[in-house]
């Protein structure tokens, strides 16, 4: 793995834009609800774990890693958008969240990625998704970025096709370079991508799709209000817990874990206290309406941590 100079994280996924109608009962098959509140937020798994990622690394740290001339430092997306209207403001919104986008691919073939949200009384969600431009971003596009970046870190998700994953997953396996897998949404063939990973991160319910994890890759299962739990390749378990805080929207917690998790990672952080802060961080953000309205900072995420003893 690489270790000198400053860190540098690379997201690998979906950029959305979110369309959201909350407040309202959940519908069922068939069924049509009204009385929710309507937003627009901007998502996607990729574009979120970004998100997270910046806002969780410490300036200051980064600040005595950097070295002069190296415009690389932070995190990088890497994904598509169309060239319209809707990938415009996508990419500004991760630009102004300090998001480095120069390696996102503008298709003018294909639509920026939407998803339908609907956000129920208890915070719980359903959500369905028209990929657009994000079905399109191809491996060499990918790979290319990889071998500019060099980064300490690679971060994945599965909105994207499975060619691209695995050739950033090739990349990052062949340059000895840490790669979290979070293999959601589910998909049927992210068993095969197992080996290629560091950490995969699944909640409960996609590790029980996952089958067995070959020997070597530490699996962080999220359990939403319960934290997580770490199973190490020797067959011990650490839990690590979560705050007990008021829910006002799940939608992204996992998305933040995800992108805490990578950030501290390439700081140095060690395992646990990594997966400490992005639980601690998922639990804050579920407070607030929206996938990153409520993806803490690092100040934020110590505060919390001192405040309830982690």
């Amino acid at each position: 793995m690489r270790v000198e100079g400053a860190p540098i994280v690379a997201v690998l996924g979906a950029i959305n834009v979110d369309v959201v109608v909350s407040g309202a009962p959940l519908p069922g098959p068939g069924q049509t609800v009204t009385g929710g509140i309507f937003a627009q937020h901007h998502g996607g798994k990729g574009g979120n774990q970004a998100v997270a990622a910046t806002r969780a690394l410490s300036l200051r740290n980064v600040r005595m890693f950097h070295r002069e001339g190296d415009p690389s430092t932070g995190v990088w997306m890497l994904g598509a958008v169309g060239d319209d209207d809707l990938g415009r403001a996508a990419l500004e919104a991760l630009s102004r969240n300090g998001v480095q986008v120069a390696h996102v691919v503008s298709r003018p073939d294909a639509p920026t990625g939407v998803a339908l949200i609907a956000v129920g009384m208890d915070g719980e969600n359903q959500i369905s998704v028209a990929p657009g431009a994000n079905a399109v971003l191809e491996p060499s596009e990918v790979v290319g970025a990889l071998v500019t970046l060099e980064p300490h870190v690679v971060l994945v998700s599965l909105e994207i096709p499975e060619r691209t994953v695995r050739a950033a997953m090739q990349w990052a396996r062949d340059h000895d370079v840490t790669t979290i897998l979070n293999p959601a949404p589910p998909q049927p063939w992210a068993h095969d991508l197992l080996g290629l990973a560091t950490y995969v991160t699944p909640n409960e319910h996609e590790r029980s799709t996952l089958g067995a994890v070959p020997k070597g890759v530490v699996v962080v299962e999220t359990r939403g209000p319960e934290g997580a739990v770490i199973h190490r390749p020797d067959g011990s378990r650490e839990e690590v817990r979560a705050p007990s805080v008021p829910v006002v929207d799940t939608t992204g917690a996992g998305d933040c874990f995800n992108g805490v998790l990578a950030a501290r990672l390439a700081m140095g952080t060690q395992l646990a206290a990594a997966v400490r802060d992005a639980v601690i961080a998922a639990s804050l953000s579920v407070g607030t309406a929206g996938a990153r309205g409520g993806m803490p900072d690092i100040q934020t995420i110590s505060e919390a941590r001192d405040r309830f003893g982690g």
